[in-house]
C-alpha cells in the first residue's frame, strides 16, 4: 500500500499551534487555551514492550500541547492534548491527540497516563516492505503513560512510554512502541 503524505498533518498541526500560543488579553493579562508544551527525544520501535519486537531503528522527535480546558477526575485533572512524533531516518511518524489524565503529588512527582488516537504515515500491510511495522490501518488508538518531576512551577522532566496500534481490529497488528525523555514547560 502506498503511504500517505504526512506534510499537510504536520502544517495543520503547524497553524493550531501558533492559534493557540499565548496572546495577551485586552486587560493586558496573559491569557492562553494552552496549559503545557512537551517536547523531547524518543527511541523508536523500542524492542521488548508491548509491541514485543522491534523492526524499525532511530530516533523520534516529539512535541506536545496540553490545553487548558480540565476536568477533575478521580484526583486528578484531564486535559486534551495534540502531539506529533516524527522519525528521524524516515520510519513511521504520527499525529496523535486525545486526553491525557494527570495525578500531581505534594512532593511534584506526577503520573500522567494518556488516551486517544494517531494518524501515521508508516505501512498498514506492505508484505515487501520488511524492515518496516506493518500496522494494518491508517487510523490507531494511541496509549502513552509518563512518571515526572516538577523542577520548578514552569519546568517538569518526564520520562515517556507510547503505544499505537490498532487494537486487534484490522490485520497485522504489529503495534509500535517508542520510550524516552521530555521536557515539559507550564504556562
Amino acid at each position: 500500500m502506498t503511504r500517505p503524505n504526512l506534510l499537510p498533518r504536520l502544517v495543520l498541526l503547524a497553524a493550531l499551534c501558533s492559534f493557540l500560543l499565548p496572546q495577551q488579553a485586552d486587560s493586558g493579562e496573559g491569557q492562553s487555551w494552552l496549559h503545557e508544551i512537551r517536547a523531547g527525544v524518543l527511541d523508536h520501535d523500542t524492542d521488548n514492550l508491548w509491541s514485543g519486537t522491534s523492526r524499525e531503528d532511530g530516533v523520534d522527535l516529539n512535541a506536545e500541547l496540553v490545553f487548558t480546558p480540565s476536568l477533575a477526575l478521580w484526583h486528578g485533572t484531564l486535559r486534551p492534548n495534540l502531539g506529533v512524533s516524527v522519525s528521524d531516518r524516515g520510519n513511521t511518524s504520527k499525529i496523535y491527540g486525545g486526553g491525557v489524565w494527570q495525578y500531581l503529588w505534594r512532593n511534584g512527582v506526577l503520573l500522567d497516563l494518556g488516551l486517544g488516537l494517531a494518524l501515521h504515515d508508516g505501512e498498514t500491510d506492505n508484505l515487501l516492505a520488511p524492515d518496516r511495522k506493518q500496522l494494518g490501518s491508517t487510523l490507531l488508538f494511541h496509549i502513552s503513560a509518563e512518571i515526572g518531576y516538577c523542577i520548578t512551577d514552569h519546568s517538569r522532566l518526564l520520562l515517556m512510554f507510547d503505544h499505537m496500534s490498532n487494537g486487534y481490529l484490522a490485520d497485522p497488528n504489529e503495534g509500535l512502541d517508542t520510550l524516552g525523555i521530555r521536557y515539559g514547560y507550564l504556562f
